[in-house]
């Protein structure tokens, strides 16, 4: 299989685990995919490597012998790097797959795993995260705008960062205002039909939304339709 990305840069992946021989099969299938590879064994390794080489996906292991993939994971989300991460782990229970995408992880894959569905996992992630280049956009509903270029959030005059699967969601509901969209569909389309995550999971992401969209009491835009799933529209009286 060759790289099938259009784009004029090789990404950029970064395998943290402290299984040697799952960063040597790991390197070796990404490679030949024509990735850039870089690899760590423990958290602060990872941590620094992020921070100096920005790489453009971190396929993060949760189990490490200094800090967790968990910790590494809420580091980085507080400091506002919006780099993908797709974590991994042994653990296949529906509260650590949600404990992960808490804290700002954007896909969760079991081991063990195919290589061929850790791939098909990455390519998406990194579609996700391809820069917009001049194709600039300002989606907009009342108060809350969303470029497209920069992939930041706008409301009562102060600026938000979003998280790869975040942006993909809002910009779902802003291009769809007013439209009810059922759980199933959005589903579909921010994960894909082989997401194994659980419904939590969208429950997870609509919060974190809702925390960033609502961070100095504005009225809520994110409404829940009970029964069915969500819709973008003024919270009615």
């Amino acid at each position: 299989m060759k790289n099938t990305y259009d784009t004029p840069f090789t990404p950029r992946i970064l395998i943290v685990d402290d299984e040697s021989r799952v960063i040597s099969a790991l390197r070796r299938g990404l490679s030949y995919e024509g990735y850039q590879i870089s690899c760590a064994f423990t958290g602060e390794q990872a941590l620094h490597l992020i921070r100096s080489q920005t790489p453009d996906l971190v396929i993060l292991d949760i189990m490490l012998p200094d800090l967790s993939g968990l910790e590494v994971c809420r580091r980085l989300r507080t400091e506002k790097n919006d780099v993908a991460l797709l974590m991994l782990s042994a653990r296949d229970t529906i509260p650590d797959r949600v404990r992960g995408l808490e804290l700002g992880a954007d896909d969760y894959l079991v081991k063990p795993f195919a290589l061929e569905e850790l791939l098909a996992r990455v390519k998406a992630l990194l579609r996700r995260k391809q820069p917009a280049g001049i194709n600039r956009e300002l989606l907009r509903f009342e108060d809350l705008e969303l470029d497209t270029a920069t992939r930041q959030g706008h409301r009562g005059g102060r600026t938000f960062h979003l998280s790869t699967t975040e942006y993909e969601l809002l910009t779902l509901f802003l291009r769809n205002p007013h439209i009810v969209l059922p759980r199933g569909v959005i589903m579909q389309r921010i994960w894909g039909d082989d997401f194994e995550g659980g419904p939590n999971v969208l429950e997870v992401y609509i919060r974190h939304l809702r925390n960033k969209l609502e961070q100095n009491g504005e009225p809520r835009l994110l409404q829940t339709v009970r029964g069915t799933g969500y819709v973008l529209r003024i919270q009615e009286p």
